[in-house]
């Protein structure tokens, strides 16, 4: 039974978290980079006011966490604006910058605005591989100069790290260093080969490596002493159920003041048209930022964010797991995992196809 429903308009689920790419501008060249950006600025993007009718947008549809990102976010120069506008309007702002540009009195400009995370990226545990990672000399020290930043104005930040063959091997060096650093969460994200990343193709970890890490993951989330939780990688939620199911249900560690931020809470694999939802520097909907398939445009609808979330076809077609193809219809965790479609559509072409990093092999399906 598909958990949202049919995919008619008035079962679309509460939106809980959108990621908005406020600018495409980053002064960074990142292997990965979904967006494929550059330092130069981008036509078409959305101004002030036209950002201010997105927050009203949203807020209209109740209280949801916003992640003001990019390219590099603060190269905005109203973005100071966009986060008090957003969270005077009673939504949660939160921020996506790449370090490079946070000092002192940029964190504190942040927190006065109302951000209430920011979040880092540290791909290498090193300058060396950081750097090659992000195609800049001196990223891994700014990234490095920006955590001590926000730590010493008590802004509370979270380490990403895109997970690749280069870096596996890293990852525990990685997340130590999320921990020293004092990060309140370590979020790997699982590459998806899109925009630059496409070029990565053969960078993405093999399935069975996939499956290690992801359970590598889970075991340090039960003990450590920050929130630990993978992105683009839903079938965590899997491997999460089958501990579960065999009877080792995981012991819950309580990390105050960062379990129910709501940054975390996610309970089901690949959120995309299910509860989040990514909004392009031109207005532009799409399920998430890695699957460049639109949902709607805000400037085309009047800036109407509802009636994209509840009518979008594309957005009822990825609520209805159970008409995904391939062994994503019918496998019996679709329902928390779903697999992920932006790299179901950058390996095969089909936003709706299964995940190809998954060994998962279920049942036939019922006929």
């Amino acid at each position: 039974m598909n958990p949202h429903g049919s995919s008619g308009t008035a079962d679309a689920p509460p939106l809980r978290l959108v990621a908005w790419e406020v600018t495409r501008s980053c002064m960074l060249a990142c292997r990965h980079c979904r967006a494929a950006a550059h330092a130069e600025a981008y036509g078409g993007e959305l101004t002030t006011e036209e950002c201010r009718r997105v927050i009203d947008s949203l807020a209209a549809m109740g209280g949801c966490i916003v992640i003001l990102t990019g390219g590099e976010p603060m190269l905005r120069k109203d973005i100071y604006d966009i986060a008090r506008y957003g969270s005077d309007r009673g939504l949660r702002m939160v921020m996506a910058p790449c370090g490079m540009l946070l000092d002192t009195a940029a964190c504190n400009r942040l927190k006065e605005a109302g951000i209430a995370r920011i979040s880092l990226s540290i791909d290498g545990a090193t300058a060396g591989s950081h750097d090659a990672f992000r195609g800049v000399p001196g990223a891994f020290d700014g990234v490095m100069r920006g955590s001590t930043a926000a730590r010493e104005t008590n802004l509370p930040f979270q380490i990403n790290t895109t997970v690749t063959r280069t870096n596996l091997a890293e990852l525990p060096a990685i997340f130590k260093l999320a921990v020293d650093l004092g990060a309140v969460s370590f979020h790997p994200f699982l590459l998806v080969p899109t925009g630059r990343g496409s070029e990565l193709a053969d960078e993405v970890i093999p399935a069975v490596d996939y499956e290690k890490t992801l359970r590598w993951i889970h075991e340090q989330a039960k003990t450590a002493p920050i929130t630990v939780k993978p992105t683009c990688a839903p079938h965590y939620y899997r491997i999460a159920k089958q501990e579960v199911t065999a009877g080792s249900a995981p012991a819950t560690r309580h990390h105050a003041g960062h379990e129910h931020s709501g940054l975390e809470g996610a309970t089901k694999g690949c959120l995309g048209g299910q509860g989040f939802a990514f909004i392009s520097h031109i207005g532009k909907v799409q399920i998430c930022g890695f699957l460049p398939l639109e949902a709607g445009d805000l400037r085309q609808s009047g800036f109407d964010f509802n009636r994209i979330w509840r009518t979008s076809q594309l957005f009822r077609e990825v609520r209805d797991v159970d008409h995904y193809h391939g062994k994503c219809g019918w496998c019996d965790y679709r329902g928390v995992c779903g697999g992920c479609r932006a790299r179901a559509f950058a390996v095969d072409g089909d936003h709706l196809g299964e995940e190809p990093c998954c060994l998962y092999r279920p049942g036939e399906r019922n006929k």
